[in-house]
């Protein structure tokens, strides 16, 4: 079974035994949490898609947290000789989706 869940305002398909980075959320490595913004569930040729939301929810537990790759952010203004580098690293973590009901 399939779902499409939504995580921190962004939407993720989840499988169960599936392994996903997602925005960083507190809690510590092996915590269990419970996501019950499903979207959408496909089991075979069955799909189930919410008005907004499906009532059910997915287990999945915290494996790490980590931090992105670094993302760079250049700021330019032409004919003016100004130009500005900047750069961050995004916190994520990975959780391991347990199940999907």
């Amino acid at each position: 079974m399939n779902a499409l869940v939504e995580i921190s305002g962004q939407q993720y398909e989840v499988a169960p035994n599936k392994k996903i980075n997602v925005p960083f959320l507190s809690g510590e490595p092996g915590q269990h949490l419970e996501f019950s913004n499903i979207l959408l569930t496909t089991d075979g040729d069955n799909i189930t898609l919410g008005q907004p939301y499906i009532n059910g929810k997915v287990s999945a537990t915290i494996l790490e947290h980590g931090r992105n790759k670094k993302t760079l952010v250049f700021h330019k203004k032409r004919r003016k000789g100004y130009q500005k580098l900047n750069g961050y690293r995004s916190k994520f973590t990975r959780i391991q989706i347990d199940s999907v009901e």
